[in-house]
């Protein structure tokens, strides 16, 4: 993710429901956490600016 781009928040809701399924099916996760619940671990990802996921506007 861009630290310079900024997402709405239906943008980040998809962002993150992405990411916990893809943790949820065994992805390796990109942050050092405690959390076990896939939405949480997406939701810290997202917070540290770790997630590589772009939104293309038209």
């Amino acid at each position: 993710m861009s630290q310079s781009q900024r997402f709405t928040r239906y943008e980040k809701a998809r962002i993150l429901g992405a990411r916990a399924l893809q943790v949820s099916y065994g992805a390796p996760v990109l942050v050092d956490t405690d959390q076990t619940e896939p939405i949480l671990v997406a939701a810290e990802e997202y917070d540290a600016g770790a997630l590589p996921f772009t939104v293309n506007r038209k």
